[in-house]
C-alpha cells in the first residue's frame, strides 16, 4: 500500500514592505532576525488549524518589490525563525515534564503523610472533629497531586504538537511575489 503523503497548505500574506515582514526593533540581520508581532501571530494562527503533520507554502506578496529577488533570505529568515520556535518549544516540554516529575514526587510524599495521619485517626472515627480532620487529610492529600496529574495527562501534549507546527513551518516552501495591483 502507498503511503499517503499530508497535504501541503498554502498561506498568502501581504505586506507594503519587505521590512514590515520583520521585527523592526531586532538589530540582528535580516536572515536572523525575529518575525513582526502580527505576522508571526497570522502565521502561527493560520498554521495551528492544521494536523501536526502538515506541509506548509508561505507566499509573500509585497507591494513594493524590491530589485533583487527576496525569496532567498526571506526564506531563510522565516525558516530560522520556525526552527528557533521550534528548538524553544521542545526546551519547554522538557522544562514541563521535569516540572512534573518534581510535582510527583512531591505530591506522592504528600499524599503519603496524609494517608498515614488519616489511617493514625481511624480508630477515632466516633470523634466528629477528628472524622472532619482525617477526611480533610485524605482530600487534601489527593489535592496535591492535581499538578502533576495535569501535567502528565494534559500539558505536555499541545506543546508538542506546537513543536511539530513550528519544525514544519521551518522547513515551508517559501515565495515572494509581487502584489497584484487590486481594481
Amino acid at each position: 500500500m502507498k503511503k499517503k503523503h499530508p497535504p501541503v497548505h498554502q498561506l498568502e500574506l501581504r505586506v507594503s514592505t519587505l521590512s514590515e515582514l520583520f521585527n523592526s526593533m531586532d538589530p540582528a540581520p535580516f536572515q536572523h532576525r525575529d518575525l513582526d508581532a502580527e505576522a508571526e501571530e497570522f502565521i502561527e494562527s493560520w498554521a495551528l488549524e492544521y494536523p501536526q503533520d502538515s506541509h506548509f507554502r508561505i507566499i509573500v506578496h509585497i507591494e513594493q518589490m524590491p530589485h533583487d529577488n527576496p525569496t532567498p533570505p526571506v526564506a531563510t529568515a522565516i525558516h530560522n525563525y520556525f526552527k528557533y520556535k521550534a528548538v524553544l518549544a521542545t526546551r519547554n516540554v522538557r522544562i514541563l515534564l521535569l516540572e512534573g516529575r518534581t510535582s510527583l514526587l512531591i505530591g506522592v510524599g504528600f499524599l503519603a503523610m496524609c494517608l498515614l495521619g488519616a489511617d493514625m485517626l481511624t480508630p477515632y472515627a466516633g470523634n466528629t472533629f477528628l472524622r472532619v480532620v482525617k477526611e480533610s487529610l485524605l482530600i487534601g492529600g489527593w489535592v496535591a497531586m492535581w499538578r502533576p496529574m495535569q501535567i502528565f495527562l494534559y500539558e505536555w501534549w499541545p506543546l508538542v504538537r506546537r513543536g511539530r507546527i513550528y519544525r514544519s513551518l521551518g522547513e515551508a516552501i517559501v515565495r515572494v511575489a509581487p502584489a497584484e495591483a487590486h481594481g
